[in-house]
């Protein structure tokens, strides 16, 4: 679980913190050092850093030949600085690499809801957020380079808090209490309000 001072200080305000904690850890990592770097469609091993300055030094011998990822958001690291030289230690400096990854991830959000026709059904979400994290991924949404692509703008806050539930009421009602066993959740049943019916 991030920790979530660090979210409010360094995350894009346009994300809510349920949907960054959930984008990390959908597509990034728990490690500020983590580097991935692929090669037409392979995994690279390269050693694992244990310094900033180690982590700068595989990501500038990579950066240009192959896709590197890095830190927290696995933040593309040729994506906005295409040379080695200009590449800065702040890429695997966790409050940065938070701050630029959620900043490029939301705009990717905007760009997938606007493809949906910006619905407003927290339904939809699901499938907008999922979408926009294969993109994170893969550079790529529907034929549009994600990163490249110019921010259609609007806002990405759905489903909104005041509907039924948020993200984060159905994580902690899909949760475990610390006391409590499977077999809890099983006796819990379905709760379905029945107060209407016989009556006129």
């Amino acid at each position: 679980m991030m920790d979530i001072a660090l979210i409010k200080e360094c995350a894009d305000p346009s994300l809510r913190p349920a949907i960054v904690e959930k984008f990390v850890e959908a597509a990034g990592s728990p490690d500020p050092l983590t580097i991935t770097v692929n090669s037409g469609g392979r995994l690279i091993l390269v050693p694992k850093a244990t310094t900033a300055d180690s982590a700068m030094e595989i990501i500038r011998q990579n950066v240009g030949r192959a896709v590197v990822r890095v830190g927290l958001t696995q933040f593309p690291a040729g994506v906005v600085l295409k040379e080695a030289y200009e590449l800065k230690s702040d890429l695997v400096e966790p409050c940065a690499n938070l701050r630029m990854g959620t900043l490029m991830f939301a705009k990717i959000l905007r760009i997938v809801a606007k493809w949906y026709g910006n619905p407003r059904s927290e339904d939809v979400f699901p499938q907008i957020f999922e979408d926009a994290v294969y993109a994170w991924k893969t550079g790529e949404f529907e034929g549009v380079s994600v990163f490249e692509a110019e921010d259609p703008g609007g806002s990405i806050e759905m489903p909104k808090q005041s509907k039924v539930h948020s993200i984060d009421d159905e994580e902690a009602a899909m949760t475990i209490p610390a006391n409590g066993t499977n077999e809890d959740l099983g006796r819990a049943g379905i709760r379905i309000d029945l107060s209407r019916i016989g009556g006129n």
